[in-house]
């Protein structure tokens, strides 16, 4: 049988969507994204790419493989050919498949259907099947070249990470014009170091100026070193997913029978703006990426009592005293924050504080009714020498570690020294480690904080690439030591990949277990790891305007109730600025982290009553409902506002916030996502009005609300009139 006859044989044994493999073309599509793919003899391509009923966008280039790979020191080229009967193509996946002989690798380039909405995903993987051992350079994750009307308007949007604190603009909003060149990324430590632009959440979004307001959005689903770029250069549009080569050159080790395996990408299309694009992608990585355990539970989003609002004084006393209130209140999860360990690396309980352990306290939490969940740093190495400490003078312990320390090193009250999980041996350890953690301390949540994953690394016995020794840096910030150097996205590759699996193992063995990601306030909200925890700290700082800001940046991309705010202490001196201050943090996953046992009496009930509130009808719509940025960014001056609406359930709710400014007692906010022709009723819940209006005068004149106190706050709820 000859090649073109088995090629064909095989297509006929599979469904493809309008194509066929004997032609080297493919289509896949959901309800909101279309792509067709081609495999030419050399090179592959995503060829065009539409949202339904809109224009389509093509691609002029094919995609581009690796030219080399190194071998003992020397550049050896691939020849890299279309194996037609190793690749497949079925309704809902399609992979070319191409191999060079000599070096002797498979590369896979696959796009994939999940759910039949939403954004498709893509991976490149490359295998070798050499007998040699091969080092390969930089292959990027997806690279197109878009042919656009070079007058045709393009905007460009991006969102900022919140990490340590939400910056002035956060959401940013730019003209692609001719000329334009942009590049974002991302790591697990975004700005952490000084004058270095802010991280992204890796994502990006480019729409057409026009009436529908359509095009496309991509993402990464990794967590560790990334990085997308745009270009326009008159009628081309350039676009770049993928690992980040500076500093570099990048390259990384497969030893015979190895895979390398490009972070995956996502890609979309949409129409309606960002709130359009929002409110597919949202579902969509609820549905692809969450976990199912988690959202059966219909009391997740959680609420939450967490120590922190005293500090490292947390004790037995005080873990007791906050549960009893934590269940006066309704809370549903009581967590302790750092200070409950006996040091940085040694993560057993103190004994002054805690003599009878943290099972105990778990315990008498889950008799209030509560979870139970703690901090941990856990890849942190400190100076304790108690047995099952991780010490940073123990000649095993300093080998993992990401760098030598100096004799004179101390760790800070709660950060010690990196190590690199992506070494075997310290992966294994933590892995041990934090099993213990969860199964002594009868877990049902553990949140991670601190420098989790290695940023760079200058050992050069670790599976990564070794440093180049004339090209190195090591900083220190907040009492740790980094590395920078050619090797440090490599470092992450095999960190990151290593930190999934952990915690893929940790949810396989503890079935039910929350996994928060905190990584010092938002420094790793990303798609990647949005598939490996439950919900995410968004930012460090945790006063009402920080709050609502990073609430607004993250909820264009990611799911609401996965969005952690702090709630901390604040100038309450009315009523209604305490409101105010908790519902700034009520958008998403709520957390309390200040001392309820101070609170006045008013303040204890009208506490207790928005609790309530948020369990019995805001938590739905925050879970299930589509969500609208109807205000600009907040400022903390003017008003702004976030609207919910739930099409199922044909209810939703608008959070209204009056700013600073003495001057703006009455607002509008031009609702979205309504029926123009139906009637609603609409509910002021602290002023106990309602009142009816039609969908079209609620989009178009808006919802009109008065606010006689400065920085308060209302719920409107809105629901189909009977």
């Amino acid at each position: 049988m000859s090649r073109k006859t088995r090629a064909g044989a095989l297509v006929s044994l599979l469904f493809v969507s309008l194509c066929t493999l004997a032609q080297n073309k493919a289509q896949l599509r959901t309800s909101d994204t279309e792509i067709t793919l081609e495999a030419s003899d050399d090179a592959p391509r995503l060829t065009k790419f539409a949202f339904p009923g809109q224009p389509e966008w093509q691609n002029r280039n094919s995609e581009a493989l690796i030219p080399f790979v190194v071998i003992e020191g020397q550049q050896t080229p691939c020849a890299w050919k279309l194996n037609s009967e190793a690749s497949k193509v079925s309704e809902h996946q399609v992979v070319f498949v191409y191999e060079s002989q000599s070096p002797h690798l498979r590369l896979s380039w696959e796009w994939r259907t999940r759910q039949t909405f939403g954004p498709l995903e893509h991976q490149i993987r490359i295998e070798n099947l050499d007998t040699r051992e091969i080092w390969i350079p930089m292959q990027d994750a997806l690279a197109v070249d878009w042919q656009v009307d070079a007058k045709q308007p393009l905007q460009q949007i991006f969102v900022e990470k919140g990490a340590n604190t939400p910056s002035n603009i956060g959401t940013h909003d730019v003209p692609i014009a001719d000329g334009f060149h942009w590049t974002g990324t991302s790591s697990t430590y975004g700005d952490l170091f000084e004058n270095q632009p802010r991280e992204i959440i890796p994502w990006t979004l480019v729409q057409r100026n026009d009436s529908a307001h359509s095009g496309w959005y991509g993402g990464i689903e990794f967590s560790g070193r990334t990085r997308i770029s745009i270009k326009r250069e008159k009628d081309s549009l350039k676009a770049v997913f993928g690992l980040n080569p500076d500093p570099g050159p990048f390259h990384s080790r497969l030893k015979p029978g190895e895979t390398f395996e490009s972070p995956i990408v996502f890609f979309g299309g949409f129409r309606d703006g960002p709130d359009g694009a929002g409110n597919i992608l949202r579902p969509w990585v609820r549905a692809v990426l969450g976990n199912p355990e988690t959202w059966k539970d219909p009391n997740y989003p959680l609420v939450v009592n967490n120590s922190w609002g005293g500090g490292m004084q947390v004790n037995e006393e005080i873990a007791e005293r906050m549960i009893r209130d934590s269940a006066e209140l309704g809370v549903d999860m009581f967590h302790i924050d750092a200070g409950w360990f006996r040091d940085v690396g040694d993560w057993y309980p103190n004994p002054q504080k805690f003599p009878r352990g943290l099972a105990v306290i778990s315990d008498d939490a889950h008799k209030h009714g509560l979870k139970f969940g703690i901090w941990v740093d856990w890849t942190q190495a400190g100076l304790s020498t108690q047995p099952g400490a991780l010490n940073a003078r123990d000649p095993k312990v300093r080998d993992w570690m990401v760098t030598d320390i100096p004799a004179d090193w101390k760790p800070e009250p709660f950060k010690g020294q990196t190590i690199d999980i992506g070494d075997p041996e310290a992966k294994q350890w933590a892995e041990h480690e934090v099993d213990r953690i969860i199964t002594d301390y009868h877990l049902d949540m553990l949140e991670h904080d601190g420098y989790l994953v290695a940023h760079g690394c200058d050992r050069t016995d670790h599976p990564h690439a070794a440093p180049d020794p004339l090209n190195k840096c090591v900083y220190k910030s907040s009492g740790a030591y980094f590395v920078d150097s050619t090797n440090s996205t490599d470092v992450s590759y095999h960190a990151v990949r290593a930190y999934y699996e952990i915690y893929s193992e940790m949810r396989r063995k503890h079935p039910g277990l929350l996994l928060e990601i905190c990584n010092d306030g938002g420094r790793m909200v990303d798609f990647g790891t949005a598939a490996h925890g439950d919900y995410f700290s968004i930012t460090d700082t945790y006063d009402p305007l920080s709050n609502r800001r990073a609430f607004y940046d993250t909820s264009h991309v990611l799911p609401a109730a996965m969005l952690e705010s702090y709630v901390e202490k604040w100038p309450t001196p009315r009523i209604e600025n305490f409101r105010y201050m908790l519902r700034s943090g009520m958008m998403g996953w709520l957390t309390i982290m200040l001392d309820t046992s101070a609170w006045s009496a008013e303040q204890h009930a009208e506490a207790k009553e928005e609790i309530d509130l948020y369990k019995k009808e805001l938590r739905g719509l925050i879970r299930d409902g589509s969500l609208y940025h109807v205000s600009p960014r907040p400022d903390g001056v003017h008003w702004d506002g976030i609207e919910y609406w739930d099409a199922a359930r044909k209810k939703g709710v608008v959070y209204a916030f009056r700013g600073s400014s003495e001057a703006e007692e009455t607002h509008a906010f031009m609702l979205q996502g309504l029926d123009t022709t139906a009637r609603y009723r609409v509910k002021f819940h602290d002023r106990g009005a309602a009142e009816t209006a039609t969908g079209r005068d609620l989009m178009g004149a808006g919802l009109k609300l008065t606010l006689s106190q400065p920085n308060s706050s209302e719920l409107v709820f809105i629901e189909l009139a009977k």
